[in-house]
């Protein structure tokens, strides 16, 4: 069910979510957090909240939409409930605010936020320079940014490292577990020889890819090359003396993984979806240690301009 309420107040919008909760139509009840999605008012904005909405499915929680509108309009809130089937396990509220009101996006959003609940703020597009110091971002508990989404990929990570606080993580890094876990796993098996270097391939514009070698940088303390080539991650290779452990993926879906004296591995490792990326960063409310190893790993890593060949697997 969707509840349009154009040119309206806030106190009228709480007043309608506290008479739909009465007649049965909504309860709060489970919500474990609320989630303040900060964006343009576009066709962005129905992505994200239909992401929200998947990920609701495993975290409960109040949906608040803050969709900014022209700057240049006249002072108006335009809010819309969307409760039921439309907003998954969750409540959404869409509040898109114009004219100077789109600057005091904090003021509006903080009669919504659920009482004694985590908040957790994303942005979907470009984020503010220093996240835990904008007002949206100090109210939260954590803070969801998406560097893949920056006009400038690799100049996005570099701000987040600069701008760091406890509380951060962007996308681009949730889009690293499956290759964090498979290599990891690769490493727990015979022959336990140490890595002597790494090389990681990927797109010149993928975050993702320049978070990988930095996690490798800082937690090896070894060597570790970024090659630019391909479309998004295509591999990674650890050198050993017995020989290297190659992750390769060639066509976006499945990978092989391959190890000295083992059969080539095929694996499913397809890129994941914004709502998996999502919901993986609501499992947890603690600063990543991890994540911000990662970012401080990046300044560790030799980069090669020139675009490099995929890594050929190893003979059986």
């Amino acid at each position: 069910m969707i509840i349009d309420m154009p040119s309206t107040t806030t106190s009228s919008v709480n007043k309608r979510m506290v008479d739909l909760r009465e007649s049965g139509g909504a309860v709060t009840t489970g919500r474990v957090l609320t989630l303040v999605i900060t964006t343009d008012d576009g066709a962005d904005t129905e992505e994200a909240i239909l992401a929200a909405n998947e990920a609701s499915h495993e975290h409960p929680c109040r949906v608040i939409v803050l969709a900014r509108g022209a700057r240049k309009a006249v002072a108006r809130l335009d809010a819309q409930i969307r409760v039921g089937g439309d907003a998954g396990a969750s409540e959404v509220v869409v509040l898109r605010l114009y004219g100077p009101l789109a600057d005091h996006a904090e003021s509006v959003v903080v009669p919504f936020l659920l009482p004694d609940t985590p908040v957790v703020a994303w942005w979907p597009g470009e984020p503010p320079a220093v996240p835990s110091k904008d007002p949206i971002g100090m109210l939260a508990n954590r803070r969801i940014t998406d560097a893949s989404s920056s006009a400038h990929p690799t100049k996005a990570l570099a701000q987040r490292h600069a701008s760091y606080a406890d509380g951060d993580t962007d996308l681009a890094w949730s889009r690293l577990t499956p290759w964090r876990a498979l290599l990891a796993s690769a490493l727990d098996q015979p022959p336990f020889e140490p890595v002597t270097g790494a090389t990681v391939t990927g797109a010149a514009a993928s975050p993702s890819s320049d978070l990988l070698a930095g996690w490798l940088a800082a937690n090896m303390d070894v060597p570790v090359k970024r090659v630019r080539g391909g479309e998004g991650i295509v591999s990674v290779e650890l050198d050993r003396r017995s020989g290297p452990v190659v992750l390769v993926r060639p066509e976006g879906t499945t990978a092989v993984l391959t190890q000295p004296g083992q059969p080539d591995r095929s694996v499913a490792l397809a890129r994941r979806q914004v709502r998996d990326c999502l919901a993986e960063e609501l499992r947890r409310l603690d600063p990543d240690e991890v994540y911000a190893r990662a970012l401080g790993g990046l300044a560790l890593v030799k980069k090669s301009r020139a675009a490099a060949k995929t890594p050929q697997r190893a003979s059986r």
